[in-house]
């Protein structure tokens, strides 16, 4: 089954809702405080390093198989939960 959808988050920490450019802060911010690069992302995922950086920058809008591995590589996990909670 192949999932296709825009990212268009939850609520963030802030209780704001969260969107393609602040889950491509997230990432960055993690992925520099393990002191790793794009291009070291980018051999280990198979993902192209302008994919990366376009999600990075908040103009990319990645498949969810794409968003879980860079999310599997950083150590990071993406929470579904019902809203209000």
């Amino acid at each position: 089954m192949k999932f296709n959808f825009a990212l268009d988050f939850q609520l963030n920490e802030n209780g704001g809702k969260m969107d393609k450019k602040e889950l491509g802060k997230i990432i960055k911010k993690r992925r520099k405080n393990l002191n790793i690069d794009q291009k070291s992302i980018s051999e280990i995922s198979g993902i192209a390093h302008h994919t990366l950086s376009d999600i990075e920058s908040g103009k990319g809008n990645p498949t969810f198989q794409t968003l879980i591995k860079i999310l599997d590589i950083l150590g990071l996990e993406l929470q579904i939960k019902p809203k209000g909670i």
